[in-house]
């Protein structure tokens, strides 16, 4: 079968996200993603016009991927919305705990950094990370409406504030280089959803 130019473009986008979740942005250079990938070097402006157009297509397709798979655990049938909820932040936990916790979030890993440097960048970081809380939210009203957790703030409010904290413990993983912070979050996450 041959290789299509929507193939080479996917191919350089995943070996982009597997270098970035380890590097960041601004310490890989397009070679190193294109030798990676397998692509000859002049390909690269083929497909993206500059690095932070490559660095917003890359982010929007972690982006997408991303919420493909919490789409899943969320929709997971035969559980409560509670029950999706946890099983959602435990796989978070165990993602972000890999590999002495350098974990495979780009909007941890990336996020303060990019925001920065790229306002496209940020842009996409911006509407992945509110696709999230709004997965979030949707899933702590289901939870309020079948009783499988109770809440001291709006849905909307909870789902903002355990995502932040969430964020935040991913980092603090990260410098202590140990998972106490995602536990210290598990377990706050269960204080404020009632569990």
């Amino acid at each position: 079968m041959p290789v299509t130019q929507g193939d080479t473009r996917r191919s350089i986008l995943d070996a982009a996200q597997r270098i970035m979740s380890r590097k960041g942005f601004a310490a890989v250079g397009i070679n190193e993603v294109l030798t990676a990938a397998g692509v000859p070097k002049g390909s690269f402006y083929h497909f993206f016009g500059s690095k932070d157009a490559f660095g917003e297509a890359m982010m929007r397709a972690y982006f997408t991927d991303y919420l493909a798979d919490m789409d899943r655990v969320l929709a997971e049938p035969g559980r409560t919305a509670a029950e999706r909820l946890m099983n959602y932040w435990q796989n978070w936990r165990e993602t972000q705990s890999l590999d002495d916790c350098q974990g495979k979030c780009l909007a941890v890993k990336l996020g303060a950094e990019v925001s920065d440097l790229s306002e496209t960048m940020r842009l996409a970081l911006k509407e992945g990370t509110t696709a999230i809380v709004d997965r979030l939210e949707r899933t702590i009203s289901a939870g309020l409406a079948d009783g499988s957790l109770t809440i001291g703030a709006s849905a909307r409010d909870t789902a903002e504030a355990l995502y932040d904290m969430w964020l935040g413990a991913s980092v603090m993983a990260k410098i202590h280089r140990n998972v106490g912070p995602l536990d210290t979050a598990t377990t706050v996450t269960r204080q404020l959803l009632h569990l």
